[in-house]
């Protein structure tokens, strides 16, 4: 080992010495020395000193391949020679990728963002996505992409300009590598033990792995070298003489014989062998049992190959040891041909790569291996080898894959790999010629799924020997065959491979038994007893299964079967397919008749038949005939998708609910979006091509016994239906109509051009509700395959999106998001155009592509506004009538159902049965009956020639029925007498035979119609016995008038009831009972002959039931003279002209039936919009958030003059009455945190969002640091508690007040509160932390704010002018000030509201953190609170200004004050601020009204001064003043006080003016008095004036919105420019109004004292500090007053821009990537969402976040989901997205990941909502964060 443990140094001249001697060609002796020397350097080691040794391997493996030079240099040398055409990155799971449709040329193209920055795709169909399984960049691959798409990197084709490689720069690298791929093999072979019939144990595994990390990382870097090194190892992994040299295990080196037997015994126990060892293996195995295929005995998996299977006989049932617990079936296994074993379980193994591959598998997929052979890839010579090397494999990997723990994982890397080989259709093509791939692949899926197969119960549950899946399997419930799967529909998307798959009778063969294998699974049988105790969810299973393993490849066959040339192969596909159809009849034994109460949903071969037939005729020119079966075979086909129609019906009629919820679930799966075109379409499909093949009398009376209604059908009042309970008698009734509707109407497969299928489903999913174009493109998948790596699954690649954009425009109005004040976010969404409700509109596939009923009635609701609104109908309209596309020529056959006599009598019936009000019947039915009725119509044109000599024919047989079988001529046709079988207790016994007709509104029905029913099994023998030619002329049977329904109770009796109507008659009629009027129908013909030459009028197409008799009765008269003729007669019939006296009985009963409906609908209408108008001036008054004008004026103190008191509503208890002393009133308000105000910048430019390193916020310049800096500034050279009366805080964590508006009794809040603490219900708000709903309008709060007793005689007293002058007003103000010691009575004595009062305090000063409260340098000192609570009246006062947009412009106009606290605020502020005394002698009034001597000049040195008047904050110190006064206070006082403080502020305006001047200014100014014209002056009279303006004005409108809340009166609006002259006059600083433009400000001020006096004494305090400090007296002279509007940072326009930035950003915490990154949009701050890197003191993040910067409340941007989450507080909801698509839809978690672009409407909402705080009000759904995000 001396050589191994060799220093660095000694390592590289080793290494430089062997490559000298080797390429010298002294070949052999240095060849031996490398040989030895690699053998004992990559030995593989011991487990314990693994580590050190693995390092050292591959440090010598660096020394040699580098010959002894740097490493380095080595890899900058070879890379020097890549020829890169190909990008080739590999990524993994989580990865952000990139799909171009417009460049794809396979679905499966992806490409890494770098790449596609680089290409050009503006303007294409590009979507990012979040890889699921990992894959690899296609740039560059001309296979997969074209070539405009290439970025600029992989454009050039660079390979003719590389130089050639030298030979001695990789000569190293051949000889070292395949030693170093051997003991990489080696270390793999050693780790693996095989697993004695447990589990493998997986640490070992895990161990090996990690022990060999930096083997393959090595590897990996080795492929990062480019092309030149690419292609060594292609040749080291490919060289079978390599492989046989040194792996073999022949040789004297024991160690390469011990792993060469670990090879082989895991080779047999994998259950695959060397074929040369096949037959002594075999004997070997029985012996010693080391194979588990030996011991097969256990898991019962036979391993059968083969393409055929002999399903037909022998099967062998086996009970299962372990498996008795899925669903107690026997499992079964097959007994196959053995054609071909050798694809199950053959392996051999002749290079490196094959043996690597194999260990890979085995040790389940590990990570870096699959990215090491996926990062060969871009090597052609290797892309093949690999390739064919994988498929040799295919079957070792799905037995794997079965037997996996982690199937997910395992999934994934097999897709990994399998998308990047099989997506490239020349490999594909290769690979299936030469390796059979198609057999391999078709085989593997069929031996997967036979390990789960069970006996089928359809049918004949006993005898049966169909077997099906099981999908009760972990195999089917995991999804574990969908990479076999994904990779077959990957493999027939291409032309060639799937050519040769429909050539290959043997394949289509054993796929039609792969397919049959789902046939009739997971098979509901109806509970008739009691609920079923375990509801299973198996069908989930079972429909991913149908739609995954046998739709999608259907799909992709199809997809090849689009021209006449593809005949053949449709004919193939038929041929089997009928062929597995008869094999499963025969296997279930069926005859004729489905077993009762059993349905399932899958019938795949079905399916595969019929969307073959339809393509066959649609696109290949096929003729239907020449691939249908006989009528036998026709018979059997249509009864179990037929059994599926009732099934549905009957499931929606609740006839299954003790089957539990599942089977509902599986009536929506069956029509849901992505199954519908897989499902219900071709089973309707196949059921029309039946329809039009088989004699109609059948097949009408086979769907009505389907639907179990037969008996109902009787003109008997009263019947017995056998089969059906009666509650459920007109649903299905409903159901059986419906479905003929549909059937007779749709036209999907019948002759529709794509295009106009694509127009029907967008109409049809619009009308129901307005859509997204996301959720339209879900929900019309047209033709539904799946990419293995698509973003979303499910969704089809909608064919040609270009003609769905196209369409979509054609038939929507796209309706741009909105903003509700409420502020619900809105999504861009299309509507219906106009003219699309007036034409289009088409309730029967409406109602074919429901899920829920309820949208069936929502696009019936849409439909009637419509109608309402345009002016078309007002009343209740029907469904409209469409017209129908053409139907193509083969299917011509579909309308003879619409001419049989078997459906006219139905017809006849349900008409009579109506118009005598016999029970069970509805609207709907006879919508259904018009509706059929008019399709025959629509229909009947070409048969009216034959109409008189059909009747010969049939005159014999239904004597008492139908003359022929045109519709046309049966209406006009009059039926006198009927035979009915009755109960003897039916009214129609006890009358004489000739009665007249039963006018009672019993029950009624038409059984004997029937007796075709009966005949039906003597017709279906004929056919089966005679040959089809004679079976089209079968005779219709006789009417036997005397049978009765099987097991009918024998009570029945047989009644002659007269009819004496017509179809015609009974129309008539029937408008004449819809009208409710006698006489009501008038032919129009009458007035205007012209309406029978053109028929089509618009005036029809609209309306509600009269309308539609009407249409039917014109095109009736239109088509036959004879029907015109009858009509009229019938009319002059009807009804002579009648007294109105003369109204029978019976007829009145109804007629007053129908008026007190009528009366009872109007009274409800009434009663409903009542209450809706209350409700909706409830929420205008309750709700509204935004717009406070609409609300009710609060009765506060501001309310009107005259009353002595204000009184107060409480919402509790609804008692009105004034707040006293013992019981108190208290507002409902909210206290939150803010730091709002801190966030105004004084720059003009906004800030935006960095989205690169150079960008960076920093927060020096808001308001907030620019008031801390001052506040600690002052601080070090004054007196602390002079400090903190000089400025006010609240900038950062300032509590703001707000109310909703409504008062309630304090004692009567807090028994709310004790039943909200009682209430366990979930709320949104913590009851612990005082949080509420207001108990009237829900809004949110946390507090309630006592209001003070007031009375208002006072207030109006206080307001009349006094003519006092200023010094005897200063001298009162200060004496008040005086009495500062006396408390006022009610805080002397303990009073509820003093209680209230201080508990209140309470809550506003926890509302913020501590470090908002304490600035004083002492702790807890008294000054602190002082300080807080005036400053709570500043930043309400100034927040509200900011609300009001900075100004006071608007004057009273959009005041929040109708819902302002601040005037209860401001009583509770007094009473606690004037708990501190100010002692007199430090009184800021004196200073501002008194000269006075200097103290500071006797303080001794170490005692800091006072803060100078002049460093003072006016507006703080007017605060001050005002909260120490006693309250209420007067007027007087307070202009007083205004005045005083307006000549301080107007002098330090003069002061911060004269500091910001030049010196040359001050000199003019000093000299002259006035400015004369400098010339180096910027300052004009004007600009001056405009800047102390400025200056003053901040503090005015304070002030004023001060007066306005104490005093009330309304605020004068002006404009801009007149601001501060409004504003002084309304403040009385002004005597008299001047006009603006000779307007001074000076001319405001008001002296108490000579003003030269009073500006020295304050300019003398500023000297004597300017002694000590120089530096500093200007720096705090410049005050910043104006500061802009707060708002949030600007982000940029496209969503792209951030996500690139962010999302690979590093959290500085932990220096990793966040997993969920988030960004404050307040301040920019990048933060980890649930980081726990970053957690501290356990808060998350985000959450101390938000209290840092906006004490409490945060806005978040999360980068990875687009959404903008909310912190506030304890709580936390999502708000929405700011960024939406082009079509103005969010994309939440970017999961279509179309490109975003900002909405500046919903960005300008949300900064709305955070200036206005009213996030709480606005957003509803609110949970807990537990400090976790």
């Amino acid at each position: 080992m001396a050589g191994a443990a060799a220093s660095g140094r000694e390592k590289r001249a080793t290494a430089a010495r062997l490559k000298a001697a080797l390429s010298g060609g002294g070949e052999s002796g240095a060849a031996a020395e490398l040989q030895a020397l690699l053998e004992r350097a990559l030995a593989p080691a011991p487990a314990p000193g693994g580590g050190e040794a693995v390092a050292e391997a591959l440090e010598w493996c660096r020394c040699l391949l580098s010959g002894g030079e740097p490493w380095e240099g080595f890899v900058q040398a070879v890379r020097a020679y890549d020829p890169a055409t190909l990008c080739g990155l590999v990524w993994t799971a989580n990865f952000v990728a990139y799909r171009c449709r417009t460049c794809g040329i396979s679905p499966c193209m992806s490409l890494c963002a770098e790449c596609f920055h680089q290409g050009e795709h503006a303007g294409h169909d590009y979507n990012m996505f979040r890889s699921q399984a990992g894959g690899a960049c296609d740039c560059g691959d001309g296979n997969v992409m074209r070539e405009a798409g290439f970025c600029k990197r992989h454009r050039m084709k660079s390979s003719s300009n590389v130089p050639c490689v030298p030979k001695d720069l990789l000569m190293m690298s051949e000889l070292v590598l395949p030693q170093f791929i051997f003991s990489l093999i080696q270390y793999l072979r050693e780790g693996y033990n095989e697993p004695a019939l447990d589990l493998p144990s997986e640490k070992d595994l895990h161990r090996i792995l990690q022990m060999l990390e930096p083997h393959v990382s090595f590897l990996e870097d080795l492929t990062k070298m480019g092309g030149a090194m690419r292609s060594v190892l292609t040749q080291v992994l490919t060289n079978q003489q390599f492989y046989k040299d040194l792996s073999s295990g022949v040789g004297e080196n024991a160690c390469a014989k011990k792993s060469h037997e670990k090879y082989l015994i895991a080779l047999k126990g994998s259950g695959l062998a060397f074929p040369e060892d096949k037959l002594a293996c075999g004997m070997q195995e029985q012996a010693s049992g080391t194979s588990t295929l030996a011991i097969q005995g256990l898991c019962r998996k036979t391993s059968w190959g083969g393409e055929i299977l002999l399903l037909k006989k022998n099967y062998s049932c086996e009970d299962q040891d372990g498996s008795q617990g899925v669903g107690k079936r026997k499992r079964v296994k097959l007994s196959s041909s053995t054609k071909d074993q050798s694809i199950m379980d053959v392996l051999k193994h002749k290079c490196f790569l094959e043996e690597l591959l194999f260990w890979t598998i085995k040790y389940e997929f590990p990570q870096k291996m699959v990215t090491f052979l996926l990062n060969m890839l871009p090597d052609q010579d290797y892309k093949i080898a690999f390739t064919k090397t994988f498929v040799q494999h295919y079957a070792f990997i799905m037995k794997t894959l079965k037997k996996s723990h982690e199937s997910d994982t395992m999934s994934n890397r097999i897709v990994h790999i399998s998308v990047q080989l099989f997506s490239n259709e020349e490999l594909a093509r290769q690979v299936t010629e030469e390796c059979q791939l198609l057999d391999i692949m078709v085989t593997v899926l069929l031996y997967m799924m036979e390990s789960c197969l069970i006996k089928s119960e359809l049918q004949d549950e006993e005898n049966s020997l169909h077997v099906v899946v099981n999908c009760g399997e972990a195999l089917l419930k995991n999804n574990t065959y969908w990479p076999l799967v994904s990779d077959f529909i990957n493999i027939l998307s291409h032309q060639s491979v799937a050519k040769k798959f429909l050539e290959d009778h043997s394949l289509l063969v054993t796929w039609m038994n792969f397919v049959s294998f789902f046939q009739g699974m997971n098979l509901n049988k109806r509970e008739l007893n009691e609920h079923v105790e375990f509801e299973s969810q198996t069908y989930y299973a079972a429909f991913a299964a149908e739609l995954e393993a046998c739709a999608q490849p259907m799909w992709g066959l199809l997809s090849h079967c689009k021209v006449r040339e593809t005949q053949e192969y449709t004919r193939n596909v038929v041929r089997y397919c009928l062929e597995a159809l008869q094999d499963w009849f025969d296997a279930i034994n069926f005859v004729d008749e489905p077993a009762p109460n059993q349905v399932t949903f899958h019938l795949p071969l079905h399916r595969y038949y019929a969307m073959f037939l339809s393509k066959a005729v649609k696109c290949q020119e096929l003729d239907l005939d020449s691939i249908l079966p006989d009528q036998e075979m026709l018979m059997k086909l249509m009864i179990h998708p037929l059994q599926i129609q009732a099934s549905l019906s009957e499931i929606h009629s609740n006839m299954w609910v003790r089957n539990g919820l599942q089977i509902k679930g599986q009536a929506m799966t069956y029509v849901q979006s992505h199954f519908c075109n897989s499902m219900i379409d071709p089973d309707i499909y196949l059921l029309q091509v039946c329809a039009s093949r088989l004699d109609p009398d059948y097949f009408i009376s086979s769907v009505f016994e389907r639907f179990k209604v037969v008996d109902l059908l009787t003109m008997a009042s009263q019947h017995q239906n056998t089969v059906l309970d009666s509650e459920h008698e007109r649903s299905m009734l409903e159901g059986a109509l419906t479905f003929l509707v549909i059937l007779l109407s749709l036209r999907l497969h019948l002759g529709m051009t794509d295009d106009e299928i694509l127009r029907a489903e967008m109409v049809a999913q619009l009308c129901m509700n307005d859509r997204t174009h996301s959720s339209l493109l879900d929900l019309i998948s047209l033709e539904s395959y799946h990419i293995p790596e698509n973003p979303n699954p499910k969704s089809g690649i909608v064919p040609g999106s270009l003609s769905f954009e196209s369409m979509l425009s054609a038939v929507a109005d796209f309706k741009a998001p909105v903003f509700e004040p409420g502020g619900s976010m809105q999504q861009g969404m299309y509507t219906p155009k106009a003219d699309i409700w007036d034409k289009e509109f088409d309730p029967v596939m409406v109602i074919l592509r429901t899920v829920y009923r309820r949208d069936v009635q929502s696009a019936m609701d849409r439909y009637t506004a419509f109608l309402k609104q345009s002016g078309k109908f007002p009343g209740n309209p029907w469904p409209p009538y469409k017209k129908r596309t053409l139907l193509h020529p083969s299917y011509k056959g579909l309308m003879k159902l619409l001419h049989c006599k078997t459906l006219h009598i139905v017809l006849f019936t349900l008409l009579y049965k109506i118009l005598m009000d016999h029970q069970n019947l509805s609207e709907h039915v006879l919508c259904m009956v018009l509706y059929l009725i008019e399709l025959g119509l629509e229909d009947s044109q070409e048969q009216e020639s034959d109409e008189e000599d059909s009747v010969g024919e049939h005159e014999r047989c239904h004597d008492s029925w139908f003359p022929s079988s045109n519709l046309v001529s049966n209406m006009r046709h009059f039926i006198n007498y009927v035979r009915v079988r009755v109960p003897e207790t039916a009214p129609e016994v006890k009358r004489e035979p000739p009665a007249s007709t039963s006018s009672d509104g019993l029950n009624s029905g038409t059984a004997q119609v029937f007796s075709l029913v009966a005949e039906r099994r003597k017709k279906f023998q004929e056919i089966i016995n005679r040959n089809s030619s004679e079976a089209s002329q079968v005779v219709r049977p006789k009417t036997s008038m005397k049978w009765s329904a099987p097991g009918a109770t024998p009570q029945l009796t047989t009644a002659i009831l007269e009819i004496k109507e017509s179809i015609l008659s009974l129309l008539i009629k029937l408008h004449h009972k819809l009208s409710g009027k006698q006489n009501s129908y008038y032919p129009p013909w009458f007035d205007d002959m012209e309406v029978l030459i053109q028929p089509e009028i618009p005036k029809y197409s609209h309306g509600d039931g009269m309308t539609a008799v009407e249409r039917i009765l014109l095109k009736a008269a239109v088509q036959s003279r004879l029907n015109k003729r009858i009509i009229e007669e019938i009319c002059r019939k009807v009804t002579p002209p009648v007294p109105p006296k003369k109204i029978s009985p019976a007829e009145k009963k109804t007629l007053d039936k129908e008026e007190r409906r009528q009366k009872a609908r109007e009274r409800q209408q009434k009663l409903l919009a009542e209450f809706a108008s209350r409700q909706k001036s409830f929420m205008e008054t309750a709700m509204d958030v935004e717009l406070p004008d609409a609300d009710i004026a609060m009765e506060i103190a501001t309310s009107e003059q005259h009353v002595s008191e204000a009184v107060y509503d409480c919402v509790i208890c609804g008692q009105s009455g004034p707040s006293t002393e013992d019981r108190p009133t208290g507002l409902v308000v909210l206290l939150q945190a803010s730091s709002v105000l801190g966030q105004c910048r004084n720059s003009t430019e906004p800030k935006k969002l960095p989205t690169s390193e150079e960008e960076q916020i920093y927060p020096s310049d808001t308001c907030a640091a620019v008031h801390d800096v001052r506040l600690t500034t002052l601080q070090r050279y004054f007196k602390d508690s002079s400090c903190l009366q000089a400025v006010s805080i609240g900038w950062e964590g300032g509590v703001y007040v707000q109310t909703c508006g409504h008062t309630l009794h304090i004692d009567c809040h807090k028994s709310y509160m004790e039943s909200l603490r009682n209430d366990q219900v979930l709320q949104g708000f913590s009851v612990d932390k005082g949080e509420f709903t207001c108990p009237l309008c829900r809004q949110f709060a946390n507090s309630v704010l006592p209001c003070y007793p007031g009375n208002n005689v006072e207030r109006s007293l206080l307001q009349c002018h006094s003519n006092k002058s200023m010094q005897d007003l200063i001298k009162e103000v200060e004496e008040l000030q005086e009495q500062l010691g006396t408390f006022p009575v009610s805080i002397s004595s303990e009073t509820n509201l003093s209680k209230e009062m201080e508990s209140v305090m309470k809550d506003i000063k926890s509302t913020t953190q501590k470090k908002y409260t304490d600035y004083s340098k002492t702790p807890g000192s008294p000054d602190n609170d002082f300080l807080f609570m005036y400053s709570v009246a500043r930043t309400n006062l100034e927040l509200e200004l900011v609300h009001r947009g900075g100004n006071l412009c608007l004057g009273g106009a959009n005041t929040a004050g109708k819902r302002s606290c601040l005037n209860q605020l401001f009583h509770v502020l007094a009473m606690h601020m004037r708990l501190y005394s100010i002692d007199s002698a430090y009184n800021p009034w004196r200073k501002l009204t008194q000269l006075m001597q200097d103290r500071n000049s006797q303080m001794s040195s170490e005692e800091l001064p006072e803060v100078p008047v002049l460093y003072r904050d006016v507006s703080s110190l007017l605060l001050i003043q005002i909260l120490t006064m006693p309250q209420p206070l007067c007027k007087e006082h307070f202009t007083c006080i205004v005045k005083v403080l307006f000549t301080l502020l107007y002098t330090q305006a003069l002061v911060a003016f004269s500091v910001k001047c030049s010196a040359e200014d001050r000199v003019a100014w000093k000299n002259s008095g006035a400015l004369k014209k400098v010339s180096s002056s910027v300052w004009t009279p004007d600009s001056i004036e405009g800047y102390l303006q400025q200056f003053c004005l901040p503090f005015l409108r304070i002030t004023c919105l001060l007066q306005h809340h104490l005093f009330g009166g309304e605020l004068p609006s002006c404009q801009e420019d007149e601001e501060f002259t409004v504003l002084a006059n309304c403040l009385g600083l002004l005597s008299s109004f001047q006009s603006p433009h000779q307007f001074t400000s000076a001319s405001c001020l008001d002296w108490p004292v000579p003003a030269f006096n009073m500006i020295s004494q304050w300019c003398l305090e500023l000297a004597s500090f300017a002694d000590r400090h120089a530096e500093q007296v200007k720096v705090l002279l410049v005050q910043e007053p104006k500061w802009d509007l707060p708002c949030l940072l600007q982000l940029p326009e496209n969503y792209n821009t951030i996500f690139q930035y962010y999302h690979r950003k590093t959290c500085t915490v932990c220096t990793k990537v966040p997993k969920d990154p988030a960004v404050c949009l307040v301040c920019g701050t990048f933060v980890c969402l649930k980081g726990l890197c970053c957690k501290q003191q356990s808060y998350c993040e985000c959450v101390l976040h938000s209290q840092n910067c906006g004490a409490g409340t945060g806005i978040f941007l999360l980068i990875n989901a687009s959404v903008i989450i909310i912190i506030r507080g304890h709580r936390f909801c999502l708000w929405g997205s700011v960024y939406l698509d082009a079509h103005g839809e969010e994309d939440r978690d970017l999961r279509r990941g179309k490109p975003l672009y900002i909405c500046k409407e919903r960005y300008k909402v949300l900064e709305q909502q955070w200036v206005s705080h009213t996030f709480d009000h606005i957003n509803k759904r609110w949970g807990p964060h537990y400090n976790g995000l």
